[in-house]
């Protein structure tokens, strides 16, 4: 009798060992990062994302943008939250697909200044992030589509649809320092009432300065704006900072 319970305690405590490296080994394929973002346009933008890696070559993501936290707070305090997957596809190239959905006024109904107050289901936003993160060469190219889900636009107003995309590319003079350019451009696809517009274009150098022992950079980015139609500027700047753990 001594003798299995003894066993059964044995199988009981390797057992027991099992399910906690399992659970560190699941813990360890698990990332979750956090990020701050101003711009002119925006403002100040937090978001926050996280990855379970199921695979070398593949994991499965969400996100999610505070945009409420800047200008965004006058669109029914707009929020954006999204799945993906994210492939890798060689050593430091991934390509992350998501479909993510919006929350407040901005889409469905024509940014009302978040008077008519905002709503779950806003928009629809396909997009995708391309990345190339090597010895001395780094890379980002972004692509988003804002479609509205519904038509909730007052009277004499319409529902809107964006583009924003940008691409940037840089030398890693080492791990700690970077440069580059970048270009960026948000444009209206969509406005049965004001018709089409490119709220801004720019092309200019950024400088990055990382910490890889606990993944966190800070990033300036800079440059003239080359188209505008809203109103007659002479540059544009954004900064970022970030970490992930």
């Amino acid at each position: 009798m001594r003798k299995n319970s003894l066993l059964k305690k044995i199988a009981g405590i390797a057992a027991l060992s099992t399910c906690l490296l399992s659970a560190s080994a699941q813990e360890s394929d698990a990332t979750f990062s956090l990020s701050l973002t101003s711009d002119q346009f925006f403002g100040v933008a937090p978001s926050a994302g996280v990855e379970y890696k199921l695979s070398n070559k593949v994991g499965v993501s969400a996100y999610g943008i505070f945009w409420g936290a800047g200008t965004a707070g006058a669109w029914g305090n707009w929020t954006e939250f999204g799945v993906g997957a994210n492939f890798y596809l060689a050593e430091g190239i991934t390509l992350n697909p998501n479909l993510g959905f919006t929350f407040g006024d901005l889409l469905s109904k024509g940014a009302t200044s978040g008077q008519l107050g905002g709503i779950a289901g806003d928009g629809i936003v396909p997009n995708l992030f391309f990345n190339v993160d090597k010895t001395q060469f780094e890379s980002e190219v972004y692509v988003g589509y804002y479609h509205p889900l519904r038509n909730e636009a007052p009277e004499g107003a319409s529902t809107l649809a964006y583009l924003h995309y940008w691409a940037n590319a840089g030398y890693k003079v080492n791990p700690i320092f970077s440069f580059g350019a970048h270009f960026e451009h948000l444009r209206r696809t969509k406005d049965d009432v004001n018709g089409k517009l490119d709220y801004y274009q720019w092309l200019g150098p950024y400088i990055q300065l990382s910490v890889p022992r606990v993944s966190s950079f800070i990033r300036l980015s800079a440059g003239p704006e080359l188209k505008n139609g809203l109103q007659s500027k002479d540059s544009f700047y954004k900064l970022s900072t970030g970490f992930s753990f």
